[in-house]
């Protein structure tokens, strides 16, 4: 971990927010440091180095974590060695310093200025090489829990129009066939879309309730164009856009992974134009009003993108990638979820009634009634689809949960499809 090049050190370093995993490499233990926005570089480090950047707080001087190494350990750490361990640790970005602002912004100014959002996520969560994705979304389509592949005979509700599917956004190689549940019915279904709206969780966004770009979307398999003509009507309708912060794009899944599906059921017909919009927390909303549409910003969004559906000359139709319940010690219960799968599933079927037959209100009472306990993160774009169509049945496709052994936590997520009604 030593680099060339002089930082001057903190006097009071402070870690940024990163995750920590234990790791084991040539039989010895190591700790992981990841940076989940992506600013800083994943460092492998010792769990003696550990002990020492524990105090990186920016309360404790380099003299105070000298005292309280020594007072935990019994040993004496040279200051100058903390001061280097310091300058390493900021040079990977990884520290709370004038050197990292610079350097995010760059980043960010770096992203809004460009056209087009790179895929962030491929070669990791997907493949980054387009013939080998092609291939792990079929495989989605055709495994035993899939929904067999779109365009194909037999497939989907034939003869209902689908105005909006809800699909996961957790991992793909967690839920992948989860997935192809609401994308056989979008592509039966919706196969005229020529505008589909992609309305995805905020993970990262601030600033306003809702985020809406004009960048095309690239993925291993091309790029998706954004309908810019439709966001200057939208704009229109709502006399300026919100004011979020567009750099929560940078890194966001929950749009990205709808995309690949996508051009996946769309790959040999014409593609829709996409309008990206993600959705940041609803907490406002729970704690201020007893109905959504109370809240003036959720009501003239909402109300914008509904008018301009119902004005604009071509097919549109939604996506939602939207999870339900996070539970367990991963996400501050003090339970194991194990012990509390069966409850929560209970839950999220009373949950998944509300959504399917379009009651807005009913929704939004359930989540505020149990406090978002579940930590349903799907809530916000959910509830803006309902919010935005109506004369529609819902109908659940698929219903599932993913444990993660290791922290004791799990997901639960679904597939749903909105049929035009009869």
């Amino acid at each position: 971990m030593y680099l060339c090049g002089f930082i001057s050190y903190m006097e009071r370093p402070k870690l940024r927010p990163i995750e920590a995993f234990p790791v084991e490499l040539s039989g010895k233990k190591f700790v992981y440091l990841r940076d989940p926005l992506h600013f800083g570089n994943d460092v492998v480090v010792s769990p003696a180095l550990v002990e020492v950047i524990r105090y990186f707080d920016g309360a404790h001087t380099i003299r105070d974590i000298q005292a309280e190494f020594m007072l935990r350990s019994g040993e004496l750490i040279d200051s100058e060695l903390i001061e280097k361990i310091v300058e390493e640790m900021d040079e990977h970005l990884l520290l709370e310093s004038e050197h990292f602002k610079q350097v995010r912004s760059q980043i960010e100014s770096d992203f809004i200025a460009a056209r087009v959002r790179r895929p962030a996520h491929a070669g990791t969560s997907y493949p980054a090489e387009a013939e080998n994705l092609e291939a792990q979304l079929q495989s989605f389509f055709i495994a035993d829990d899939g929904a067999g592949l779109p365009w194909s005979n037999g497939s989907g509700s034939h003869n209902r129009q689908v105005r909006a599917v809800i699909a996961p956004h957790i991992d793909l190689r967690c839920a992948g066939p989860c997935y192809s549940w609401a994308y056989r019915e979008l592509a039966s279904g919706a196969a005229d879309s020529e505008t589909i709206i992609i309305l995805g969780t905020s993970h990262y966004g601030t600033g306003g309730l809702f985020i809406v770009t004009e960048k095309e979307f690239e993925t291993p398999l091309g790029k998706l164009e954004t309908d810019r003509e439709f966001i200057s009507a939208l704009r229109a309708e709502l006399g300026e856009l919100p004011a979020g912060d567009e750099c929560a794009h940078r890194l966001e899944h929950s749009i990205e992974f709808q995309t690949i599906f996508l051009q996946t059921i769309f790959k040999g017909h014409k593609m829709p134009k996409i309008v990206p919009i993600l959705v940041t927390s609803f907490q406002p909303l729970i704690e201020e009003v007893d109905r959504p549409l109370e809240y003036e910003e959720f009501a003239r969004f909402t109300t914008a993108l509904k008018r301009t559906v119902s004005n604009w000359p071509r097919p549109v139709s939604f996506v939602v990638g939207a999870d339900l319940a996070h539970i367990g010690r991963k996400f501050g219960d003090s339970f194991a979820a194990e012990t509390r799968l069966s409850q929560v599933e209970q839950a999220d079927l009373e949950m998944l009634k509300y959504i399917e037959s379009g009651d807005t209100d009913g929704f939004f009472r359930f989540i505020k009634a149990e406090k978002d306990r579940r930590r349903v993160c799907g809530f916000p774009p959910i509830l803006t689809l309902l919010a935005t169509i109506d004369r529609v049945e819902g109908k659940l496709l698929k219903y599932e949960q993913w444990s993660e052994t290791a922290t004791e936590s799990a997901v639960t997520y679904a597939s749903l499809a909105f049929y035009e009604k009869r």
